[in-house]
Formats: structure tokens, C-alpha cells, sequence
């Protein structure tokens, strides 16, 4: 029997279970194997899984790729009790499994029997993972948003097309217009001022990262804080991108038709 329980969706809509190398219910980390446990049991049922600090790149940048494991631990002096749960990246129970036993007295061996017992609930649940499906951006509305004012507008053929966005997180004017060469003169770049992203920015601490501040001051990135040192979720161009530190040197990633690219950064925290 597998329980649903506060389900919000498939789990083939999920890319990864991410583990945690330690839960927050044990004091330590991989506490009676836990974490290798679990990774083992949701492999062995056909899912892709990954621990919290091992994260591949399409995960760092979109962590609703995937979905968080975690162990409630309900155990008492005479028997060992579990629950594996697992919930999205907006911290929603997704799936919660029976509760697993054991009555074994040595710790190691009664957290195997009590997991393996979990897992049960896995049994019958042919796990395949399939994508989403994205609207196309001819079917999709556009979307002109200004604080708060925002409206929904229908293409019509042949005309102009826009989509602006003036929020603090994303600001991005996007036309249809035939786009005018971006090519500059040497003689004329000596007197443009530098973009934002040639400038020293500034890292200022905020709630879950930090915001990226030139010398106008003017807000030009937010950074939400990983699991991972120096990896860094952001917005650039209205899609996601990330933010890393190789070597002494950050870069910004995103995707653009496609095709990933890369800009270098001067940030100063």
C-alpha cells in the first residue's frame, strides 16, 4: 500500500530525489547510515538520486528539478519507527511512505530494517520521469508588468510584440522589432560608460543571499544562497541563471537560444 499523503503532484514530474548527508532528525552526519541507505533504496527503485552537496548543474540552477528526501523519526525504546518523506522546492509534501519498523535492539540494524520496511511504499510505483510540458512561446501570453500593475494581453498577428518587466528582480524590455547591430565603433566605445556587469558590484547581505549593487546605487542582481559554497540562483534576462566563483574569478551562466554562456564578474562581499 503506498500513501499520497498532502500529494501535489506525480513524482515522474520530478527529475532527482536529492539526499541529505544528514537529516535533520539525527544529531550527526549519515547517524546509522541513514543517508546511504536511502540513497541506495530510491536507486534501487529507479530514481535518480543525488546527495544535497553533490548537485548537478541543471539542479543547482533549477532546484524544482528535483525532490527533497527526509526521515521522521518517530522510534521509542522498544521499537525503531520511520517515515521517509518527500516535498518540492516550495517545501511541499509530495510523497510520504508507510511507516517503516523494526524492533531490533542494535541501532545500525534496526535503522536497515525500519528503512527497507519504508520503502515498501515504493513497490508498486513504476517511477519513469517525464518533463513537464512547457508552453510555447508562440501560445503564450505576453505579460507587461509594472509593480504591481500586471495584464494579460493576446498576440495578434503581424503586430508588435513586447514584453517589459520592471520589477526589481527583472528588469527586461524584450521586442519582435528587428534588432539593430550591436556592433560599436572603437572611437565610440572609449566614451560609453560600462555596463553593469563590467563594474565592481557590491554583495549586500539580504534574507536567503545577497543583492548585487553598483556604485549608483542601483540593485542589478539578487543571489539566493545553495547548499553549495560560492554557488549562487539568480534572474538574468528573465531566465534562470547562476552565479559560481571558479578560482579567484565569478561568473554569471545562463542560456540563451540554447546555447549556455558565460559572463565575467568583479563582486566584493
Amino acid at each position: 500500500m503506498v500513501m499520497g499523503v498532502n500529494a501535489q503532484g506525480s513524482l515522474n514530474e520530478y527529475k532527482y530525489i536529492v539526499v541529505p548527508k544528514k537529516f535533520a532528525a539525527f544529531k550527526g552526519e549519515n547517524k546509522f547510515q541513514t543517508s546511504t541507505l536511502t540513497k541506495f533504496y530510491f536507486t534501487k527503485a529507479g530514481f535518480t538520486v543525488v546527495y544535497d552537496d553533490e548537485m548537478p548543474m541543471d539542479l543547482a540552477t533549477n532546484r524544482c528539478l528535483g525532490l527533497i528526501a527526509d526521515i521522521l523519526d518517530d522510534s521509542s525504546m522498544l521499537s525503531t519507527k520511520v517515515t521517509i518523506t518527500l516535498k518540492n522546492c516550495k517545501n511541499e509534501e509530495v510523497f510520504r511512505t508507510l511507516v517503516g519498523k523494526s524492533k531490533l535492539k542494535d541501532y545500525n540494524d534496526a535503522y536497515r530494517e525500519a528503512i527497507q520496511d519504508a520503502f515498501r511504499s515504493f513497490s508498486n510505483i513504476n517511477y519513469s520521469y517525464q518533463p513537464k510540458e512547457e508552453t510555447s512561446k508562440e501560445d503564450a501570453p505576453i505579460i507587461i508588468s509594472f509593480k504591481d500593475d500586471v495584464k494579460n494581453i493576446k498576440k495578434k498577428p503581424d503586430s508588435l510584440v513586447v514584453e517589459q518587466k520592471a520589477t526589481l528582480e527583472e528588469q527586461v524590455y524584450k521586442s519582435v522589432e528587428p534588432v539593430p547591430s550591436n556592433i560599436v565603433k572603437a572611437e565610440e566605445k572609449k566614451h560609453m560608460s560600462p555596463t553593469w556587469h563590467e563594474s565592481l558590484l557590491y554583495a549586500q547581505p539580504v534574507e536567503n543571499g545577497y543583492q548585487l549593487v553598483d556604485s549608483t546605487p542601483k540593485v542589478v542582481l539578487r543571489l539566493e544562497a545553495t547548499s553549495i559554497d560560492n554557488i549562487f540562483l539568480t534572474k538574468y534576462q528573465g531566465n534562470s541563471a547562476m552565479i559560481f566563483k571558479k578560482g579567484e574569478q565569478w561568473f554569471l551562466e545562463y542560456s540563451e537560444n540554447g546555447e549556455k554562456h558565460q559572463i565575467e564578474l568583479q563582486i566584493k562581499f
